[in-house]
């Protein structure tokens, strides 16, 4: 019985952002050509997370990929309820990161918008009040500094932890000529313009669309898949 993979995103209002997710489900659709691959959403657009897993759960098994970037409300939550209410025919895959393969995409993100060697960098996240979400953007700044091999500041757009803008201006408050951002969010929107107005000298751009984005969220997928009852 083929499984169908619902990459599920926030959804956002931003043309910009809607275009860079929609190219990026069409690259995971590239790399799964015999699996059926469709959209859905916990936020803001249509369709609606809970109607695509109950549309589709009735033609065979489902599998949800969070295109989210951390473990919080939206996975724990508004994810887990729509499979939970088809067990044995849904399931939901983890958030994409932390990976080691995020850290990759950010170098280059880095790297093309202008850092220079002895830059500081600051990874930037969305944020969120759950404490989960904060652990793994935590071990995503230490898959980054691995990949740097330098030390990585975190600043939060909202939430819990310290703002962006502040952990900026303490970094040059330290004696930081340069200071470079790495934009952990996926797409252009609300959050990648708290970052982009943050005060950084490099601002990298969001994730997607990225090839390797499309192998986290089709190893994310086909490991679910397998554990599925």
């Amino acid at each position: 019985m083929t499984t169908t993979l619902i990459a599920c995103s926030h959804g956002t209002s931003d043309p910009a952002g809607r275009a860079a997710i929609t190219a990026q489900i069409d690259l995971i659709a590239r790399h799964v050509l015999t699996t059926p691959v469709t959209h859905a959403f916990v936020d803001v657009e249509e369709p609606a997370i809970d109607e695509v897993v109950r549309r589709h759960v009735a033609g065979g098994a489902v599998v949800v990929v969070p295109l989210l970037l951390s473990t919080g409300f939206h996975t724990t939550v508004d994810i887990a309820r729509a499979v939970s209410a088809h067990p044995g025919h849904a399931s939901a895959a983890p958030a994409l990161g932390p990976h080691p393969l995020l850290a990759d995409v950010m170098h280059d993100r880095l790297a093309a918008a202008g850092m220079r060697p002895g830059d500081a960098v600051v990874l930037a996240a969305a944020g969120s009040s759950d404490p989960a979400a904060a652990v793994d953007v935590a071990t995503m700044a230490t898959l980054l500094e691995a990949r740097l091999n330098a030390p990585v500041a975190i600043g939060f757009a909202a939430g819990t932890g310290p703002r962006i803008t502040d952990v900026v201006r303490t970094t040059r408050e330290s004696g930081h000529e340069r200071v470079a951002i790495a934009s952990y969010v996926l797409a252009p929107g609300h959050f990648a313009r708290v970052i982009a107005s943050a005060g950084g000298d490099v601002v990298a751009a969001p994730l997607c669309p990225d090839p390797r984005i499309a192998r986290i969220a089709i190893e994310r997928f086909r490991t679910a898949a397998r554990d599925m009852p």
